[in-house]
């Protein structure tokens, strides 16, 4: 059993939600990324996404390209992404670590070679933003070699007969995508989530986590109440970028998991 598995079951028979942070491999260094990673996990994270610095972000809002673009500053590469994660390991074997991030440094290092690698690191699932399910199976074959779960994006625009495409090849779990546009933007319309989510599950029962527009524990529990996670990107990312410019340790900014955590846990009582 993956350890994506294993979580989900573990949180649904606990009737709690999963908490999935998102930060950006590297920024503000990869030094720092490490203890971060560690931190969210003491802070309450089920699942981490780790994001693979790219020169092009396209999916993602101001907040996340300026860590992109912050990241690279330091030549954060997928290799040693794959390293940062084997030594996340040595210390946590439990907490399942997923990389997000775009096709094309995934390519240049060869899907079998990246499975491979990514497998023996750790790393438990991979989340290619810019890779549609009609080009995914190559990358598919290669992961399921190595016991890694493809995770994919679906959102409110999706089709029925996409969201029936992505359901046969997807792993792990689904992120449900809450409202158009990039990362960061918009306020999240749950009637919106909630009819996506009923159409997601006509088709699958991995579980599904939202994402995009989760800013607070307000915005968290008002989601995940038709979920079976929140994923928490723009609003950390931003934290962190604060803590760094006002020359404070960086970690505190995972005390904004911490009070999501408790606000999850609370509706689930």
């Amino acid at each position: 059993m993956s350890r994506l598995t294993a979580k989900f079951d573990a949180l649904r028979a606990a009737k709690r939600k999963a908490l999935v942070p998102y930060i950006v491999a590297g920024d503000p260094d990869m030094e720092r990324t490490l203890p971060l990673m560690h931190k969210l996990v003491e802070q309450g994270a089920d699942i981490l996404e780790l994001g693979v610095p790219f020169s092009d972000p396209m999916a993602e809002g101001p907040t996340i390209q300026l860590a992109h673009e912050r990241a690279l500053v330091h030549a954060v590469s997928l290799s040693g992404i794959l390293e940062l994660v084997t030594e996340f390991r040595r210390h946590d074997q439990d907490t399942p670590v997923v990389l997000m991030g775009y096709a094309n440094p995934v390519e240049r290092m060869g899907y079998d070679g990246f499975a491979e690698r990514a497998g023996r690191a750790g790393v438990d699932g991979v989340l290619i933003v810019d890779m549609p399910p009609e080009e995914a199976e190559p990358l598919n074959e290669a992961l399921a070699r190595h016991e890694l779960d493809n995770i994919f994006l679906l959102a409110p625009t999706t089709t029925d007969e996409r969201i029936a495409k992505v359901a046969g090849l997807a792993g792990g779990y689904i992120y449900c995508v809450s409202l158009k546009g990039v990362t960061g933007a918009g306020n999240i319309d749950v009637d919106q989530v909630q009819k996506l989510m009923q159409r997601i599950q006509a088709h699958t029962d991995l579980p599904v986590t939202v994402g995009f527009g989760i800013k607070n524990a307000e915005t968290a529990t008002r989601v995940a109440v038709c979920c079976d996670g929140v994923v928490v990107g723009s609003a950390l990312v931003e934290a962190v970028a604060s803590a760094e410019k006002n020359g404070t340790d960086v970690l505190e900014a995972t005390t904004l998991i911490r009070d999501i955590r408790h606000a999850l846990d609370a509706i689930s009582r």
